[in-house]
């Protein structure tokens, strides 16, 4: 089969969950390659392998947490040029579609980005998108080069596929540009206790209808009981409710878990594009006409400061 390279992200050598999607995806089309870079690339092979790489490149440099993405595109660009590849799949963070983005440009291929599933074609794989806003699905091939697609958090299960996992040394040469922004300072994020906003399995939001920041407590109390990430609407983050690192929608974070629960949120077109591919959607509003309801799988509606706490002491009492 041919062989797809894999952009692994991980923290100094901890995998990070939509890299073991990737893998997943991978699968379905060819070969996996894993391209790990920076602190740590080396320790990542053994989940690499579980997961189905047959293939793990490495490379560590301070090059890479130094500097901005260009040292990641050179080392991606040099691991294309070794395997040949027959897609490169790169997972869909703000500095993964960068990534893809420097790469394709680079090796004059086409780029899908954003996609929410991954299938063999004819000749080429066909990505499947949510587009204009979530208001239509498509399904995409790329007809110049090799593909270059970034894919969403939870867009595929993460499933053990135990192959070789060979480890070989990826040899790098930075290129100028490289070096040309520097970090300069890091502030390490506030932990919270809850998972990532863009790769929770389920993510509790609030919008207007919470009225306060002192009220996102009821929101953030039902989180946690569901080990969920908390998510805010424009209007609660404009209002200063939630911090502008919480926001789902156009101008914010696009999320696709498994469980989307929108408590006090209109449903603007805004707010749908970033949550919109949710694979089960509840809405809690006391308005029955509210435009959120035209697209959830479950509504109630009713006032969400009667709602949501009994919800939550629901799950707390069926957790035990």
């Amino acid at each position: 089969m041919a062989e797809v390279l894999v952009f692994v992200d991980h923290v100094d050598g901890a995998v990070r969950k939509p890299t073991l999607e990737l893998l997943t995806l991978a699968r379905r089309i060819g070969d996996p390659v894993a391209v790990a870079l920076g602190n740590g690339a080396g320790d990542t092979a053994a989940a690499l392998a579980e997961h189905g790489a047959v293939k793990v490149l490495t490379h560590e440099a301070a090059e890479y947490a130094d500097y901005l993405v260009v040292p990641k595109v050179d080392a991606l660009q040099a691991a294309y040029a070794a395997v040949s590849p027959a897609a490169v799949l790169v997972p869909s963070s703000a500095e993964g579609k960068e990534i893809a983005a420097r790469l394709a440009l680079r090796i004059k291929s086409g780029i899908i980005t954003d996609a929410v599933d991954l299938e063999a074609g004819d000749g080429a794989p066909v990505a499947t998108q949510s587009v204009f806003a979530a208001s239509y699905t498509t399904k995409s091939t790329v007809t110049s080069g090799t593909p270059v697609i970034t894919v969403k958090p939870n867009s595929a299960p993460v499933e053990a596929a135990p192959a070789a996992g060979t480890v070989e040394a990826l040899n790098v040469a930075f290129s100028a540009q490289a070096t040309g922004t520097k970090v300069t300072s890091r502030t390490p994020r506030e932990a919270t206790g809850r998972p990532d906003l863009t790769e929770a399995a389920i993510v509790v939001s609030g919008g207007r209808g919470v009225n306060g920041a002192e009220n996102f407590s009821v929101i953030e109390a039902l989180a946690d009981s569901l080990g969920a990430a908390v998510g805010a609407s424009r209007a609660a983050v404009d209002a200063g409710w939630y911090p502008h690192s919480n926001q789902v929608g156009q101008t914010g974070k696009s999320v696709s878990p498994q469980l989307y629960i929108a408590s006090g949120i209109s449903g603007a077109i805004q707010h749908r594009a970033g949550m919109q591919t949710s694979k089960t959607i509840v809405a809690i509003n006391k308005d029955a006409e509210a435009p959120i309801f035209d697209l959830v799988d479950y509504g109630v509606v009713g006032d969400l400061f009667d709602v949501v706490p009994a919800l939550t002491e629901e799950v707390k009492t069926r957790k035990g």
